[in-house]
């Protein structure tokens, strides 16, 4: 998977609301994850920023929350979820709050595109932790390929109810058959 940003930023608790310091990474298929230190080895947190994240605000726009000791209120950073919660940041500067918010903005809104090389066409492609994503340098500079490997088990669920509901509806159709020769009677 490929990662979008990674740095430090402070992240109030739930519970305590106590800032703390964390890792944090921006994955490219939307999931931003929290760690206690670089290693990546301490998981706190998981944010799937595709699913559930409604909006991203930034400085003077987060009402209500108190930026920790010695860090402006510019540095603010609240990502609010879908479930009414959010998760209150607070960067080291007001240009990385700002880096952090059109990131999370990037990651939650574009798709991942491929090109079909059969139709002459691009096709967007929903990532989720089935596929995996490489990304590779282009021709030019600045320009990236994105190939993405597509699950061979993707869409064997569909196929099976739909076989299942097909199944269903022969038997009803058969068990009204069984009772045809007593009516004759």
């Amino acid at each position: 998977m490929a990662l979008m940003k990674s740095g430090w930023l402070w992240r109030q608790t739930a519970v305590l609301k106590r800032w703390k310091l964390n890792w944090c990474d921006i994955w490219i298929d939307g999931s931003f994850v929290f760690y206690k230190s670089d290693s990546r080895r301490d998981f706190m947190q998981r944010v799937s920023l595709k699913t559930t994240c409604v909006d991203v605000r930034s400085g003077f726009e987060c009402a209500g929350v108190n930026p920790p000791e010695s860090h402006p209120r510019e540095n603010l950073l609240v990502v609010l979820l879908a479930d009414g919660s959010s998760v209150n940041l607070c960067a080291n500067s007001e240009d990385e709050a700002i880096a952090w918010k059109l990131t999370i903005v990037d990651t939650k809104r574009n798709p991942l595109f491929t090109y079909d090389p059969y139709d002459d066409s691009y096709q967007a492609v929903p990532v989720n932790s089935h596929h995996t994503i490489y990304i590779t340098p282009g021709a030019g500079p600045g320009t990236h390929q994105v190939v993405v490997q597509r699950d061979p088990f993707d869409g064997v669920a569909e196929q099976l109810a739909l076989g299942l509901l097909a199944g269903m509806a022969a038997g009803a159709a058969m068990r009204s058959f069984l009772w045809m020769p007593f009516l004759f009677c």
